[in-house]
């Protein structure tokens, strides 16, 4: 048996959930136990301290931890979410929005996580604006950025799914950009350390088998039986709404295909955490995705 804990409860995670709802990992003749977890950070610390087996997550964190530590053994085994899932929505309608347009309105990015924000700024940057001159908020949250937005306080807000669905299904929002457009992003893949992958080869060989297994059946399938099949886990999101999310991230691409790891993902990340400054020197991407043929 293999125990593996979430990163976080966040709608963008919907294959990982779906895993367990279809019976993916027993089909492929594993039994894997899913543990929920307060935050990423106590997820990765159970991963090393070996309370759980795999977890999933942003190939962020494991860079920054080989960065660290050289000697670290935690890999990234099999892509999942290989676009980013978060987007611009601004309170008007901009259809002919470009990046450059946010250094004049006023504007929140993501505060929970760090991954959106440096992927935007180095988007910024290559649209030629220094993102130190956007007029920026970046200390609220979520949930009360898009309040913001219904309330005429803020022009434009940084947001992953349901906020951005519920923002345009009332008229308050409109979306400006989607950040999944700029092509692969290595966002979320399945973590583990290299030495347990070794020691328990026909498990984890058998795992990321499933998650194939799940993610044929996620593209191939209708988004309003996905979203009654995730019901359980999102609760707190309305089918209809949950579908439509679905529905968006599926045709934006965000989903890997294959259990393969994308090179030009992990290349497109790195680049972004060294523009913006959480990487001092690029790394080994060798040392820290194993492929899935290496399993």
């Amino acid at each position: 048996m293999l125990t593996m804990s979430e990163n976080f409860r966040a709608l963008f995670y919907a294959p990982f959930y779906a895993a367990f709802a279809i019976g993916a990992y027993a089909a492929e003749g594993v039994d894997v136990t899913l543990r929920s977890s307060p935050d990423p950070a106590a997820t990765a610390a159970d991963l090393l301290a070996g309370r759980v087996d795999a977890m999933w997550g942003g190939p962020l964190r494991v860079i920054l931890t080989h960065a660290a530590d050289h000697t670290a053994d935690t890999v990234c085994f099999c892509d999942v979410v290989v676009r980013d899932p978060f987007f611009i929505v601004g309170r008007e309608p901009r259809p002919d929005f470009r990046l450059a347009d946010l250094a004049g309105v006023r504007f929140a990015s993501v505060a929970e996580v760090p991954t959106p924000w440096l992927c935007l700024q180095d988007d910024l940057r290559r649209a030629g604006l220094d993102p130190a001159a956007l007029n920026r908020i970046s200390g609220q949250g979520m949930a009360e950025n898009a309040a913001a937005v219904r309330a005429s306080r803020l022009d434009a807000v940084q947001l992953f799914q349901p906020y951005v669905e519920e923002l345009v299904a009332d008229g308050a929002g409109h979306i400006w950009y989607a950040a999944a457009t700029r092509g692969p992003t290595a966002y979320t893949s399945l973590v583990a350390r290299r030495s347990i992958i070794a020691a328990r080869r026909d498990e984890f060989a058998a795992m990321a088998r499933g998650m194939h297994r799940t993610l044929r059946w996620f593209a191939a399938t209708p988004a309003a039986d996905v979203a009654h099949a995730l019901a359980d886990f999102l609760p707190e999101v309305p089918l209809a709404l949950l579908a439509a999310a679905i529905g968006r991230y599926r045709e934006l691409g965000l989903y890997a295909t294959g259990p393969a790891n994308s090179r030009e993902g992990f290349d497109r990340l790195q680049a972004a955490m060294l523009s913006g400054g959480a990487l001092q020197r690029p790394e080994n991407l060798s040392d820290i995705a194993a492929e899935i043929e290496a399993l």
